[in-house]
């Protein structure tokens, strides 16, 4: 009897682990599934050829549902090398005033220039309402047709 309970509890223990695990993966695969989005652009034979802003802005006029949500992402951009510049030239010339070493004062260039993208993503986001539009659909739209036009079956 004692072996029995060792034995039940063992498989117990190793099936709840056993779930534990794949509900993690589980959860992971979720949340990097946006991935799968662009691997059929990404991973082709020959690249997609490179487009223009005159390119964006003919997609935009063109569909009348992603193309907005488009150019709100594209506006978004801004205010993120907005942030970067402000965050990024800040932090050097505080770092460089208080300590006049070139390896801190580049160091917090870059820094700096992270936590300003971030703060200014988190500014646009904000903004813009861009929790409101789905940016990624609009993004595969414009790859989608990209790939058309560049094949010429625009």
């Amino acid at each position: 009897m004692g072996d029995s309970r060792s034995v039940s509890a063992t498989t117990d223990s190793q099936s709840f682990l056993g779930g534990y695990v794949d509900g993690f993966k589980g959860f992971w695969v979720k949340k990097v599934s946006f991935l799968e989005n662009y691997t059929r652009f990404t991973k082709r034979d020959t690249p997609l050829p490179s487009w223009s802003s005159s390119d964006v802005n003919e997609f935009i006029a063109s569909d009348s549902v992603h193309g907005p949500t488009l150019k709100t992402a594209r506006e978004a951009v801004m205010f993120g090398v907005t942030g970067s510049v402000v965050g990024a030239v800040s932090t050097a010339a505080f770092a460089w005033k208080y300590s006049k070493s070139p390896h801190g004062a580049a160091l917090s260039f870059v820094g700096g220039g992270v936590f300003g993208w971030t703060f200014g993503q988190e500014v646009a986001n904000h903004t813009l309402q861009l929790y409101k539009l789905d940016t990624m659909a609009a993004q595969v739209k414009f790859m989608e047709w990209w790939e058309r036009k560049s094949q010429g079956r625009s």
